[in-house]
């Protein structure tokens, strides 16, 4: 399945929750499901626990923009990893440089992100990246080039950003750089979701 590139106020209404990495926009306008009978269907509507399990997983995976395989190889390495499975898939979600880029505020949301980054036009530790899944680590600091910081989406994205900057992220206004300074946490998710649900539909899928 390839990546989202629907109505996404809609899709954030199926799933009951803003996504700011998917839209900029709000689905509190019409806070409930899509469709003609909607709003009805939002107030009789009770789901199963595999209904509640593939909401958790499709928040995140629509957040970040990932497609199913991707997202599974994801869940996969947190797995095998040595800390517990939720945070550890957090922590590689929000270490996607596309996310870091959104989140340090250089671009309104994660595919916006990506599509500068696939244009070349950011840095990290002053080298070219043009991959948007590359994962940063500690200390590394992404830069937009010289020639990007005069963008107007850059230029915009940074006067009008919505969300708070991650307490992991440091981000210098005078050099416009963002400074990874420590691994992303648990609560680095900027929405409510649910990792246990998370973990408990793909574990029946391993």
């Amino acid at each position: 399945m390839s990546r989202f590139t629907g109505p996404r106020v809609k899709k954030m209404r199926a799933l009951g929750t803003d996504l700011p990495g998917l839209s900029r926009k709000s689905m509190w306008d019409r806070p409930y499901p899509p469709g003609q009978h909607g709003a009805k269907q939002a107030r009789r509507r009770k789901m199963s626990d595999f209904k509640k399990q593939l909401l958790e997983k499709q928040k995140l995976r629509f957040n970040y923009g990932l497609t199913e395989r991707q997202f599974m190889r994801l869940y996969k390495e947190a797995v095998h990893s040595k800390s517990p499975s939720g945070d550890k898939l957090i922590e590689l979600l929000e270490r996607r440089l596309d996310n870091v880029v959104f989140r340090a505020g250089y671009a309104a949301t994660i595919p916006a992100a990506r599509q500068l980054i696939n244009h070349g036009h950011f840095r990290v530790n002053g080298k070219r990246v043009d991959i948007p899944s590359y994962r940063v680590r500690e200390g590394d600091i992404v830069t937009a080039r010289d020639r990007s910081k005069e963008l107007a989406i850059i230029v915009e994205s940074l006067a009008s950003q919505r969300l708070q900057r991650p307490e992991w992220l440091d981000f210098d206004e005078e050099k416009s750089a963002a400074t990874v300074r420590a691994l992303p946490t648990p609560d680095s998710v900027p929405f409510p979701v649910e990792m246990n649900l998370v973990i408990e539909y793909y574990s029946k899928r391993l």
